[in-house]
């Protein structure tokens, strides 16, 4: 039989087995293709120039090549040490290993570079959707053509090239050091099999979910302003970084084997079907998994928390913006806003306007904050902006009260006030004291004017004689707050365009603009982030697949036995369905309670919703990562056919 006869045959057999290895590098090399033409199509110029992504689109090529290489290193690993019988033979029979890595080179260099092949035409088609979907995310008005990229081409073919190149040498290295008897044993020496759980183990078990709720724990008061200083804040980062990852780390490790001793202690031993098809061999694959699933479960979280905090972002784009420009325009200069004010009348656009008095004084609010808080802030000294009811609409505040609004969900984790209490307001003779009656979520000035602080209200009274008794160090440069609303909503844009032609100073701010601005950078990292999450959970998926495939050959022989005994496929088909939701979920869960924790620590950072963004991206993720687990379920299907 000649070489190429072999080469045939050796592929023909394994190809039923590579197939979602071909779809995973087939779909990289797509993903990989259509991102990297994102950096040399002309269309992308404005985006570029609007929201600096070019920087954006090489890190993310970067951190994409990563991921694929990492998954193709692992895959080939399975699928060489899957071999390792058929390697062994060709070795019984004489042949030499120099011939035996032709036939394994040669079979390789078949399905990757025929896979590379198809990948390029398929990203060269998803190329064009590819920039539609980043120009419609960030609000680029660009035309997307469908354009070849040479220059992409290339640096795809070296970058595929010299991950082949690396695969080819960890496949020389393993031929190398193999003996005869040590390849026959590969297989089977790859999993850590024990019959018996130990104190020290369950200490492990302990420990692990120890750990990760003291990491938990940590998130929760990260911002809460019991953790002060640039010091504390890296230092908490740190510990809750460390002791989620050992955590999780040690829950495979341990805890799962731990928890599931303890559920078949309950049991006494008695054990139906679904437990010994799941429980029982969870306990010990996991454990010699460990690091692998740890990895999978980190970087999962990580890209769901951060595909869910950019989405924060973009999600609250608009309401962000009402809260820094509580005006369709905010302008803080009289003559701006006459000469924008011309402007539109010029075009026949209706407007109102109106016009607000501020001053800024230093203000003890020592008295109303909570306790409970250790915040950064110095309650007995801080600078307010103040304006008078007379100025704001629908309010009416007494003559001895004080009303706060424009409190941002920021500032809310930061410094939490009372319901009620008495407040000073300190001028630069006389000191006045007030009954804080409350605050209210409405903005009513730009963050020029408030720096995310929430504007004090007084009765019109009051404020004149405040006014009479400020100091001049501490005062903006502006005291006049000029707000303009369009009339009808549907001049906005064309009202904007007007704006931005004026390329008005700082301080000048359009609510339009702001929102377009935050959702063409928030844009981007969402897409970039996605486009990495997506290749993540395609190459994740698969690694899981592949080690499902490895059980299902290991306990073939287990379900003869079973068949033999008189239960059914049914049967059997149930057990290793629950199975694969402990195999795929735990996973999951883990990932999606760390990223929850994660995101619920900060995301008012970020913007004003959580739960709609989130549990959107965290349904999507599940979503797809499930499709894995069904295709491990009827892979498993066929192995339980074919037991008998």
């Amino acid at each position: 039989m000649s070489i190429n006869h072999l080469i045939y045959r050796s592929l023909k057999k394994n190809i039923r087995n590579y197939y979602l290895y071909v779809f995973a590098l087939i779909f990289s090399v797509a993903l990989y293709f259509a991102f990297v033409t994102l950096q040399y199509d002309p269309s992308m110029d404005e985006a570029k120039g609007s929201i600096k992504g070019a920087a954006a689109i090489r890190t993310g090529s970067v951190l994409l090549i990563a991921i694929v290489a990492v998954f193709l290193f692992y895959a080939n690993n399975i699928f060489i040490k899957r071999r390792s019988k058929e390697i062994g033979l060709f070795q019984l029979i004489g042949m030499e290993k120099g011939k035996i890595f032709q036939i394994i080179a040669t079979e390789n260099a078949i399905l990757y570079f025929g896979s590379l092949v198809i990948g390029i035409i398929l990203g060269f088609s998803m190329s064009r959707l590819t920039i539609m979907v980043l120009f419609r995310i960030t609000g680029v008005e660009a035309i997307a053509s469908l354009r070849f990229s040479p220059e992409a081409l290339l640096q795809t073919l070296i970058v595929f090239a010299v991950i082949y190149l690396f695969i080819m040498i960890m496949n020389v290295i393993f031929i190398k050091k193999q003996s005869i008897l040590s390849l026959f044993k590969a297989v089977s020496t790859t999993e850590i099999k024990v019959k018996r759980m130990s104190a020290f183990e369950m200490i492990i078990g302990i420990l692990g979910i120890g750990f990760i709720a003291f990491g938990y724990f940590v998130s929760t008061k990260l911002f809460s302003g019991d953790i002060t200083g640039t010091m504390g804040l890296f230092v908490a980062m740190i510990s809750i970084l460390g002791s989620v990852i050992i955590g999780t780390y040690l829950f495979y490790k341990g805890s799962v084997s731990f928890i599931f001793h303890v559920i078949r202690k309950k049991k006494d031993g008695y054990l139906n079907l679904n437990n010994v098809l799941s429980l029982s061999s969870l306990m010990f694959r996991m454990k010699s998994n460990a690091i692998l699933l740890t990895i999978i479960t980190t970087v999962s979280a990580l890209a769901i928390g951060l595909l869910s905090l950019s989405y924060i972002t973009y999600y609250s784009a608009e309401k962000t913006a009402e809260q820094s420009v509580p005006n369709h325009f905010s302008m803080i200069s009289t003559e701006d806003a006459d000469a924008f004010t011309n402007a539109l009348s010029d075009q026949h656009i209706p407007y109102s306007e109106s016009h607000m008095d501020v001053i800024t004084m230093e203000a003890d609010l020592s008295q109303i904050v909570e306790e409970t808080k250790n915040t950064q802030f110095d309650a007995t000294n801080m600078e307010m902006t103040v304006v008078s009811d007379a100025d704001v609409r629908d309010v009416d505040v007494a003559a001895e009260d004080i009303l706060f609004t424009g409190y941002s969900q920021t500032l809310e984790q930061m410094l939490s006030l009372k319901e009620e209490g008495q407040m000073t307001l300190n001028g630069n003779k006389e000191r006045t004291q007030k009954n804080y009656v409350g605050l209210e979520d409405a903005s009513i000035l730009p963050s020029y004017f408030t720096f995310g602080l929430p504007v004090a209200v007084v009765d019109d009274t009051t404020y004149q004689e405040l006014k009479q008794d400020i100091d001049p160090s501490i005062q903006s440069e502006s005291t006049e707050y000029i707000g303009i609303d369009m009339d009808k909503q549907k001049d906005m844009e064309e009202a904007d365009e007007i704006f931005q032609e004026f390329d008005f100073e700082n301080g000048n701010s359009s609510q339009l603009a702001t929102s377009n601005s935050q959702k063409m950078n928030m844009g981007l990292v969402m897409f970039v982030v996605g486009f990495l999450g997506l290749a993540f959970l395609i190459t994740s998926g698969c690694i899981l697949y592949f080690k499902q495939m490895d059980e299902s050959e290991d306990e073939r022989s287990s379900y003869t036995i079973l068949r033999k005994l008189g239960f059914t496929r049914g049967d059997l088909l149930r057990g290793i369905q629950f199975k694969q939701l402990f195999n795929f979920g735990i996973p999951l869960i883990i990932g999606l309670s760390h990223s929850y924790f994660a995101v619920k620590s900060g995301w008012f950072l970020f913007g004003t919703e959580l739960w709609t963004p989130m549990i959107l991206v965290m349904l999507v993720y599940t979503g797809l990562y499930s499709i894995f687990a069904v295709l491990s379920v009827l892979y498993y299907k066929k192995v339980i056919k074919e037991a008998l």
